[in-house]
């Protein structure tokens, strides 16, 4: 690779993350909760990926970027802000990444609220989907499952070719696709040069291609127009690009990870830093208060000032309906 290439590590800190309600707010979403061994995800991403990346780009949204400002001044990180004024899905957070960089740079494409295991094989693969990149290829990052895990979408693969991207599955599915062998985790990491990703989104979807490079044209010191962002279609990178193209590649990668998308997955990773869980598989989150469990097992009770929730484990993706029903009834405690 040529040296004024500069890998480009681009973080996405859009999301709420409702599922992980009530420790997740809109005003301090949970990239930015230290409960991972005193550190937030936001800071573990960074961190992650410093000694890979010459240049750390941020998208996120208007209530964020100064979470996310204190994190990047605290580790001593020059960074480019794109700051979004509404959100508009990961085809354009990704598009405007693309678009304030040089057209020859490599992006790396992380989420900010992803737990990361095996640092040297994750470095591996990002070593080699730099190279894929570099010739050419728009590269997803695939993830070797340890269970037929519901939570996560699938990448069916052949050596590093792509044959479909599929949906979060049930059951069944999930297992089926375990016993068939070759099928991944979508990581959602991606990593391709500037000019390639442009040239396929604007070949498969023009209209975000356009919108996205008319509200990127009109940033205020990286602040996004409210009108312009508007009028670009809210629609993921997979749907846009990742489905349609030609140049797609996959990395399959062995390293531990977990998109700590619902209590489940929170408690099982607090489960491996010896995180207190009782005999019957009961485990409180927030708070150092002596909690006892009686007559309940894989109970989860996550305190906060403002809000409680109980749950049994394995209806962790249920918290969702909670948030959405306080956010029908407008409420504070969503804040």
């Amino acid at each position: 690779m040529n040296n004024h290439n500069k890998i480009i590590h681009v973080i996405l800190t859009g999301g709420v993350g409702s599922r992980l309600w009530p420790l997740s707010r809109k005003t301090k979403p949970k990239q930015y909760l230290e409960i991972f061994e005193g550190k937030s995800l936001f800071e573990m991403t960074v961190e992650r990926n410093a000694n890979i990346a010459d240049k750390v780009m941020v998208v996120g949204n208007v209530d964020n970027c100064g979470l996310s400002q204190k994190i990047l001044k605290k580790t001593n990180t020059d960074y480019i802000d794109i700051i979004e004024s509404t959100p508009r899905n990961t085809a354009a957070a990704i598009a405007f990444a693309a678009l304030a960089a040089h057209p020859d740079d490599i992006l790396v494409v992380t989420p900010s609220d992803h737990i990361i295991g095996d640092r040297p094989v994750y470095e591996a693969a990002i070593n080699e989907a730099v190279d894929k990149a570099s010739q050419g290829y728009i590269v997803t990052f695939g993830i070797v499952p340890v269970k037929p895990e519901t939570g996560y979408g699938y990448i069916e693969h052949k050596g590093d070719d792509v044959i479909s991207f599929r949906e979060k599955p049930n059951q069944a599915t999930a297992s089926a696709f375990i016993t068939q062998g070759n099928f991944l985790w979508n990581s959602g990491m991606f990593c391709f040069k500037a000019s390639v990703l442009l040239q396929e989104l604007k070949a498969f979807h023009p209209e975000v291609y356009e919108k996205s490079k008319i509200a990127w044209e009109n940033n205020k010191a990286g602040n996004l127009n409210l009108d312009l962002s508007l009028d670009i279609p809210s629609i993921s990178i997979d749907y846009a690009v990742m489905e349609r193209s030609k140049k797609i590649k996959v990395v399959s990668s062995q390293f531990a990870w977990s998109d700590l998308g619902s209590f489940e997955s929170v408690y099982d990773y607090l489960v491996t830093i010896g995180h207190a869980v009782d005999k019957n598989g009961n485990m409180a989150i927030g708070t150092d208060t002596y909690t006892a469990f009686v007559g309940v097992t894989n109970t989860i009770f996550v305190y906060t000032d403002t809000a409680n929730l109980i749950l049994k484990k394995e209806f962790s993706q249920d918290v969702k309906g909670v948030y959405n029903a306080l956010a029908k009834d407008n409420s504070d405690l969503l804040n």
